[in-house]
């Protein structure tokens, strides 16, 4: 998480706290709480990141099942189509509406996701771009999308 945690910071413009760690205050409700999962991506039997989903949504006036809080991917398995079988695996899991935040500075992550979702869907889906009410730490609003599984 660390990890993921430092190269969002490049977007996101988060610092460390006092003990040189970003933290994630949720981490430990993954393993504690029934409406949120937690997934290890494996490639060639190695851990090759990680898939955050809970039910929360991202925006509060759209109706949602499932939102990806966090979803990561080491460099090493990037482009090779880990990233998005883990995604469709996630998917299968949590059959519903779906809501997506991506943060539009993040371009790897821009294009993995349109990509990825439309890929998915079969081109329905909505992306709407600075959402209100979705800003990250640097102020810049997120782009949400809104699809089904």
């Amino acid at each position: 998480m660390e990890k993921y945690d430092y190269e969002f910071s490049q977007w996101n413009k988060r610092d460390v706290n006092e003990l040189g760690l970003f933290g994630y205050p949720y981490f430990d409700h993954y393993w504690t709480e029934n409406e949120r999962w937690a997934y290890f991506i494996y490639a060639d039997h190695k851990l090759a990141g990680f898939a955050m989903v809970n039910n929360l949504p991202e925006v509060d006036d759209r109706q949602t099942d499932f939102q990806m809080a966090e979803f990561f991917v080491l460099y090493k398995y990037r482009r090779s189509s880990v990233g998005k079988q883990a995604f469709f695996k996630v998917l299968e899991l949590h059959k519903g509406r779906w809501q997506l935040k991506l943060h539009p500075d993040n371009l790897g992550s821009v294009h993995f996701w349109n990509r990825v979702i439309n890929e998915y869907t079969n081109g329905v889906y909505e992306l709407v771009k600075s959402y209100p009410r979705t800003e990250y730490n640097d102020g810049t609003a997120g782009d949400i999308f809104f699809f089904e599984s």
